[in-house]
C-alpha cells in the first residue's frame, strides 16, 4: 500500500505517522511562567539527541485544531527552564488526564493529583510520583512552521537528574531496566509499557565488526528455513568457526538430513 503523506488530511497524516512511528517515550513536563504559574503536560514528540553536551528536545506542536500554541511553549519563551519527569506505569492515568487543554493559569499538577516538590537547580517544580526527574536549561526553541500541527522544537540541555533509589540495581551504580515500568504512545489511544517479561537484550558488535550476512556460506545465506534475525545473529561474530571433521553427532546429522531433504 503506498500512502502519498502530502496529500492526506492532517488528522489523517497524523494518524498515519503516529501509528508507524511508534512507541514514542513521553516527555512528562513542568514549566513556570514569569508570573510563578506552573504547567505540566505531556508530548510524546521526544527523545535524548546527544550525550555530551547532554540534551534533549521535545515539541509541544501548534494544535490541530485551532491553531494554538501550548502553554508548555508560551512559558519556556518567558522562563526558559524544564523539570522532564519520566514517566511509569503507575502514573499512566493521570498523565493522560494532564493531557486536557485546561485554560491558561489553571495547574495540572492539582487537576491531574500530581504533588510539587522543588527542584535544586531549575524554577519549575518536579512531580514527586515520577521515579526520575530531570531538570533542564531551554537554550533554543526552532518552529518548523505556523499552520496548525506544526512543531516547535524546545532545545534543553539536562542539568541534572533525580532517581528513586527504589528503581536502582543491587550495586546502586545504575537504574535497573527491569525496575522503571517505561511507558510510551503509540497511535489512537493506545500505550505501551516495559515489563520485565518483555524485555529482552541483543549484543551490540561494537569492538569487532560482525562478518556480515553476505559472508555466510551460501547455503545459510540461502536457507529456507533461517529467518532473518537467526542469519543476523550468525552474522555477528567476527570470524568464522572453523569445521571439525572428525566431529560426529548422530542426532545432529539426522536433524540436517530432515531438514535438507
Amino acid at each position: 500500500m503506498f500512502i502519498d503523506i502530502p496529500a492526506l488530511t492532517l488528522p489523517q497524516r497524523t494518524a498515519w505517522l503516529q501509528h508507524a512511528i511508534a512507541p514514542r517515550p513521553i516527555c512528562f513536563v513542568s514549566t513556570i511562567d514569569k508570573e510563578g504559574n506552573v504547567n505540566l503536560s505531556p508530548f510524546s514528540f521526544f527523545n535524548l539527541f546527544s550525550n555530551n553536551p547532554p540534551v534533549v528536545i521535545f515539541s509541544p506542536a501548534r494544535s490541530g485544531r485551532d491553531n494554538h500554541l501550548k502553554d508548555t511553549l508560551l512559558n519556556v519563551k518567558e522562563v526558559p527552564e524544564i523539570v522532564i519527569n519520566i514517566c511509569d506505569i503507575d502514573m499512566v492515568q493521570q498523565v493522560s488526564l494532564s493531557s486536557c487543554e485546561y485554560p491558561k493559569g489553571v495547574d495540572e499538577f492539582m487537576k491531574a493529583g500530581f504533588t510539587k516538590t522543588k527542584a535544586s537547580m531549575v524554577q519549575p517544580p518536579m512531580v514527586k510520583e515520577s521515579k526520575v526527574n530531570l531538570e533542564c536549561k531551554v537554550f533554543d526553541i526552532k518552529s518548523l512552521g505556523e499552520m496548525g500541527g506544526a512543531g516547535q522544537l524546545i532545545f534543553a540541555e539536562v542539568l541534572c537528574m533525580h532517581v528513586n533509589e527504589n528503581i536502582l540495581n543491587e550495586e546502586k551504580t545504575m537504574i535497573d531496566q527491569k525496575k522503571l515500568h517505561h511507558i510510551a504512545r503509540l497511535g489512537g489511544d493506545y500505550y505501551a509499557s516495559i515489563t520485565p517479561e518483555n524485555l529482552f537484550t541483543v549484543p551490540k558488535p561494537i569492538r569487532e565488526l560482525g562478518i556480515g550476512v553476505d559472508a555466510l556460506p551460501a547455503s545459510i545465506r540461502n536457507s529456507t528455513i533461517l529467518t532473518g534475525n537467526n542469519l543476523g545473529m550468525l552474522a555477528n561474530v567476527q570470524i568464522l568457526p572453523l569445521v571439525d571433521a572428525s566431529f560426529e553427532d548422530e542426532k545432529l546429522k539426522n536433524i540436517v538430513q530432515y531438514f535438507s531433504s
